[in-house]
């Protein structure tokens, strides 16, 4: 916000013309006159949307301090959108001088507010001493956002439910050292978020993806491999919400903050609103939810159609996260989100779709083969209610999980589960969630036809059943990290970008080499080729720098027994088999999974070197 401070003898005005995002006035408020004013001229700024609590706060500190120095008796709030290029939303600009005028008038002062969008004629008359014109920024800086408020509320209380018991987190014997570390974690006695993963390093080295320094921090330039994985990923999720009953939906990735829903819902992630400058109040969508909510929002819906399930992959939603916290693939700006939302009509149907939606996110965890840590969250009006369930629920983890009781609710959700993969460094990262929102429905004025003949709100269930894509790929990462000690670092083999490697001993194996790959690519295995002059040791170890699951050599003895000494990065053993053999094997690997064609040249030697 810009503002302007004038210590006035007097300031009168009249209103002339209306403009299109004049307020209603009355007959009173069309002229006034005031005499020993602080007139604060303000132009209310996009950015100030973000966090307008904050905003309105600081305004109102900078007014007093100034106001104790000319002690003048009144204070006139003036709309003056001459002072910037970058206005607010007319909706967003009303709102924080009204509270601002609120805020003032409950401090004690003599506090008046000129109408908003009029044309005005006005003549004011500065006392020409020092302080008696000022201008000033106001930001937010020292306030926090609505969304890290409830972050750092003390009173919600953790346990550890397993087996239908529940223990005092400081009294439980721990056998699970992840589980640990998200304990301590969410109780704000874990690892610090500072420092660079191990990820971060990995992914570049292995051609994966990189910052992009022409674009926004937490912004990433993905490459060929990179690219196959998140692709896969994708594929993934799209089978498995299918499967589930998700019609698949695409809607837009910028909404208008003028539609009081969506800029009720978008408050609550504070300053995580990721803005544009243009003339509308745009932001791009922080997930998939408005336009999930839209589509069956203008729906007829009957008690016929529940649950409804629609399902959207976000490439991309975008959150402004805080410079500090933008590392890697963990905390990005703009990210691919599976979004999988259930319309329910009533809590039973909620539940035990909740329960099947709980037992899709376990499976995500056996496929990419990463360990979940698991909290399971609600009010305590919900965990009285349900405790049963809750407890049922909880056991399809099969080992303890976190509990944390909220003594009420402070989201949109009444209870949710969280699955996190924990870092290297001992940090959670926030994989598959399941939601049960009960606001939006109402909010988002979403009705169904009820057999009693009558409308009513849905509830809604939030799933992504990974979490977001690239988070997928850092808990891939940091778990080869972490594991590196005990075993030689892999992806899963079908989401390895290269699964067959095949080394030519010289020029002369080659066309055999070609033949051996056609078959294998026909079966759907990526397979590829290095015929660089390298020697067959320095081969084998570059496969092995990119992590490929199978090797193998092809020479004279190959070319005659057909047979090939195949090295199994998974287990790290060499073992015989036959072109068909190796075929069964990879694609055991494969089975029930999604497959793309290699995103690159099959001889090595052609390729780009993209870092």
């Amino acid at each position: 916000m810009r503002i302007l401070i004038i210590h006035s003898d007097y300031l009168k005005y009249n209103v002339k013309n209306k403009t299109g995002m004049a307020e209603e006035i009355n007959e009173a408020q069309k002229s006034g006159a005031f005499d020993e004013s602080l007139v604060v001229f303000s132009a209310v700024e996009k950015q100030d949307e973000i966090n307008p609590k904050g905003i309105v706060k600081n305004l109102v500190i900078e007014v007093i301090k100034t106001n104790e120095e000319v002690k003048a008796d009144n204070i006139v709030l003036y709309p003056y959108a001459h002072l910037s290029s970058s206005l607010s939303s007319p909706q967003s600009a009303i709102e924080i001088l009204k509270d601002t005028e609120k805020a003032l008038k409950e401090e004690g002062l003599n506090v008046y507010r000129v109408p908003f969008g009029w044309y005005k004629a006005f003549e004011i008359s500065c006392k020409g001493h020092p302080l008696s014109e000022l201008s000033r920024t106001i930001t937010a800086e020292d306030e926090d956002s609505e969304e890290e408020k409830e972050d750092k509320g003390p009173d919600s209380k953790f346990y550890i439910l397993y087996n239908g018991k529940v223990s005092e987190t400081d009294e439980f014997k721990y056998e699970d050292e992840d589980l640990e570390k998200l304990t301590l974690y969410e109780l704000g006695k874990g690892s610090s978020d500072e420092g660079e993963p191990p990820h971060v390093k990995i992914m570049r080295e292995k051609e994966l993806c990189d910052y992009e320094s022409a674009s926004d921090i937490g912004n990433l330039k993905w490459y060929p491999k990179g690219r196959l994985i998140r692709d896969l990923l994708s594929d993934y999720v799209y089978n498995l919400v299918l499967d589930q009953g998700a019609m698949p939906i695409e809607t837009p990735i910028f909404y208008d903050l003028a539609n009081p829903a969506i800029r009720e819902h978008a408050a609550k992630f504070g300053e995580r609103q990721y803005k544009t400058n243009t003339k509308k109040d745009l932001m791009l969508r922080f997930a998939c939810c408005f336009g999930a909510f839209r589509v069956l929002g203008d729906s007829f819906l009957t008690w016929k159609n529940l649950p409804a399930k629609v399902y959207e992959l976000s490439t991309y939603s975008f959150r402004f996260e805080k410079r500090g916290e933008v590392v890697g693939l963990k905390r990005l700006r703009a990210f691919t989100m599976p979004d999988f939302h259930s319309f329910c009509a009533d809590m039973d149907t909620t539940l035990e779709e909740f329960d099947k939606q709980v037992d899709m996110c376990i499976q995500t965890g056996k496929d990419l083969n990463v360990n979940y840590e698991v909290i399971f969250r609600a009010t305590k009006q919900f965990y009285d209610e349900h405790k049963d369930w809750m407890y049922n629920t909880a056991a399809k983890a099969e080992k303890p999980i976190l509990l944390e009781i909220l003594p009420e609710r402070k989201h949109y959700w009444s209870c949710k589960i969280d699955m996190a993969a924990i870092d290297y460094l001992g940090r959670p990262i926030e994989n598959p969630t399941v939601q049960i929102d009960v606001e939006s429905g109402k909010r988002f004025d979403i009705n169904y036809l009820g057999e009693d003949g009558q409308q009513h709100h849905p509830t809604i269930l939030h799933c992504s059943p990974t979490g977001s894509i690239e988070r997928v790929i850092c808990s891939l990462l940091e778990k080869t990290a972490k594991e590196i000690d005990d075993k030689d670092p892999m992806l899963p083999t079908w989401l390895s970008p290269t699964q067959v490697r095949i080394l030519p001993i010289s020029d002369k194996h080659l066309d055999y080499a070609n033949e051996l790959a056609d078959k294998i690519a026909e079966n759907n295995i990526r397979v590829d080729i290095d015929n660089s002059e390298d020697r067959v040791g320095k081969k084998i170890r570059n496969a092995s720098k990119e992590w490929i699951p199978y090797i193998f050599v092809v020479g004279d003895k190959e070319l005659e027994s057909k047979q090939f000494s195949v090295t199994v990065r998974e287990t790290g053993e060499k073992v015989d088999m036959t072109p068909d053999e190796l075929i069964k094997e990879v694609s055991s690997k494969n089975k029930g999974l999604p497959f793309r064609r290699l995103p690159l040249p099959r001889y090595v030697n052609e390729r780009i070197r993209f870092n």
